[in-house]
């Protein structure tokens, strides 16, 4: 058995809510947290890094897209759970695809561009819909405004 030891502070992390024409990117977690569920490509920043910086690295890492970063479109915190786990402040942007086709890594086993209308019953991970409608906000407000 492997025991997973997590960070005694909280962690900074950042996600994207990429927009293809008028589909976004989500990407499901082939690993714990969040194993089965979709969500957007993001993770840790590192010390010394800007978060825009984070974001181009680890949309690239886990996506293989080149992105343009439109702007903030909100935050969310996860709190560890009683039974253990980490502590994050996600910090999620909305985006612009640029250049390729996903190529996933190791972290991820699907990815689907959908419409932000239509994401149905997939298994989402907490406060997506909120981050993708205000990412689809400030997209629209910023191109067709």
């Amino acid at each position: 058995m492997v025991t997973v030891v997590h960070p005694q502070h909280p962690q900074l992390a950042v996600s994207g809510a990429i927009f293809r024409d008028d589909k976004v990117l989500l990407v499901r977690r082939a690993r714990s947290p969040a194993k089965g569920f979709y969500s957007l490509p993001g993770g840790r920043v590192e010390f010394g890094e800007s978060l825009h910086a984070a974001l181009h690295r680890e949309v690239d890492e886990e996506t293989g897209l080149k992105i343009e970063i439109v702007g903030l479109a909100g935050w969310r915190e996860v709190l560890p759970p009683a039974s253990g786990g980490g502590h994050y402040l996600i910090m999620s942007f909305a985006a612009r695809w640029a250049a390729m086709e996903p190529v996933l890594n190791d972290e991820h086993d699907d990815f689907r561009w959908l419409s932000p209308d239509g994401l149905g019953d997939l298994k989402l991970t907490g406060g997506l819909e909120d981050v993708i409608e205000a990412a689809r906000r400030l997209i629209q407000d910023r191109f067709q405004g």
